[in-house]
């Protein structure tokens, strides 16, 4: 009988985690199936250039895996019974129940309004490929001239504001950020960073705090109204409700609350991956949702589950940072050195350097997932544990 696996979503994390648990473990032993709402995977780093007109290349889950032991199933969850190990699922055929032995949760997150007024009704956002591309659809709609605020200053907001200013030069782009331009990055990143904007013609509104979102406008907390044709809402993400609806541990934001290896706090043979799960790198600091914390996050999860099931050692790799990768439109960027608890230090990278080095990473990152069995180990192992009626808390070497 085999142990059944289910990885939830197919981002960065997800994808990345199913092809490395296929790298690791034997056909014959191991059952992994690969549930994502849709057939492709997404790029999720490269939305703002979706957003601005730019083609993506098509990536078919069901061609990446084919050939890897990875079923593909293509269904949107509904819900996760931590208790009785099944996962709810709807697609074209109606509902349908998957029971599991271990679980990897790795659902992601989309955008969050912050619960601010209009914000829903008039924002539009580039947490997903449907977000960008009706971003893209009301872009292709506004005249010369036409005013557009991106609210958010984080790395969203950054690279969104750059896109958009580049590919419509004719735009009045304007970003509006809770704290000052670049505040997180050292002082070379900082004036970069102005000197890009400044070149592109962007309005940078400093400690602006937006209270309220309306068709042709943006209010701030100062009684400011900033016109706005367009608003493009970045202020953070918010992960997927399911988990909260289960009996897993979770923060009060729903991140599932994970140890070292990736593993639930509450319910061992669940594994939590990517935005959906908080870890913490050094210093016990939580990491930040980004496809730099995802992919080694999906790599801790797999290889412990892989250890788990054959007997073999845990992993013990620290989860830290080494940069912040930037794209500020397709000619300039910014590579801000970091350290391991994801601090800036002086040294940067900028120019059309970083731009290059940027796009080698989106590169890197895409060309991993749409290879999921390329790579070591080349021999897989024998499960040696009992693969159904215990938890995956046990693992009894042969």
């Amino acid at each position: 009988m085999q142990h059944r696996i289910i990885v939830l979503g197919a981002g960065y994390a997800g994808a990345i985690a199913a092809g490395r648990l296929a790298r690791r473990l034997r056909r014959e032993d191991v059952a992994i199936t690969l549930v994502n709402a849709e057939p492709d995977f997404v790029e999720r780093v490269r939305m703002h250039q979706l957003a601005v007109g730019q083609d993506l290349r098509s990536r078919p889950l069901a061609e990446m895996f084919a050939g890897t032991g990875v079923a593909v199933r293509l269904a949107r969850v509904t819900a996760v019974d931590v208790d009785r190990r099944t996962v709810a699922v709807t697609d074209g055929a109606g509902a349908a129940e998957l029971p599991y032995d271990t679980l990897v949760y790795a659902l992601g997150s989309a955008w969050h309004d912050q619960g601010v007024p209009g914000t829903a009704e008039h924002a539009a956002e580039i947490a997903g490929r449907p977000g960008a591309l009706r971003l893209r659809e009301r872009l292709a709609r506004l005249d010369a001239g036409a005013s557009v605020v991106v609210v958010g200053g984080g790395l969203t907001g950054l690279e969104a504001a750059t896109e958009i200013a580049e590919a419509r030069p004719d735009l009045d782009v304007a970003l509006a950020a809770r704290g000052r331009l670049g505040d997180r990055f050292s002082p070379k990143g900082r004036r970069h960073l102005r000197k890009v904007f400044d070149k592109l013609g962007i309005t940078v509104h400093d400690d602006v705090a937006v209270t309220g979102v309306g068709a042709d406008h943006v209010s701030t907390a100062d009684g400011t109204s900033l016109p706005a044709a367009l608003t493009v809402w970045t202020t953070g993400f918010a992960v997927h409700p399911i988990a909260r609806a289960t009996a897993l541990e979770v923060t009060d934001t729903g991140r599932i609350v994970v140890d070292a290896t990736m593993r639930s706090v509450s319910h061992p043979d669940v594994y939590a991956i990517g935005d959906a799960a908080l870890a913490t790198g050094p210093g016990d600091k939580p990491l930040r949702m980004s496809c730099a914390s995802g992919t080694p996050m999906a790599w801790q999860a797999a290889d412990a589950v892989a250890a788990r099931l054959t007997g073999g050692k845990l992993p013990e790799v620290p989860l830290r940072y080494f940069n912040q990768c930037i794209s500020l439109g397709r000619r300039e960027g910014l590579i801000q050195y970091v350290t391991a608890d994801d601090r800036s230090v002086r040294s940067a990278l900028t120019g059309r350097l970083a731009a290059g080095y940027k796009e080698l990473v989106c590169k890197g990152a895409a060309w991993s997932v749409a290879h999921p069995t390329l790579g070591l180990p080349t021999r897989r192992r024998r499960v040696v544990r009992e693969p159904a009626g215990q938890t995956a808390a046990a693992t009894t070497p042969a």
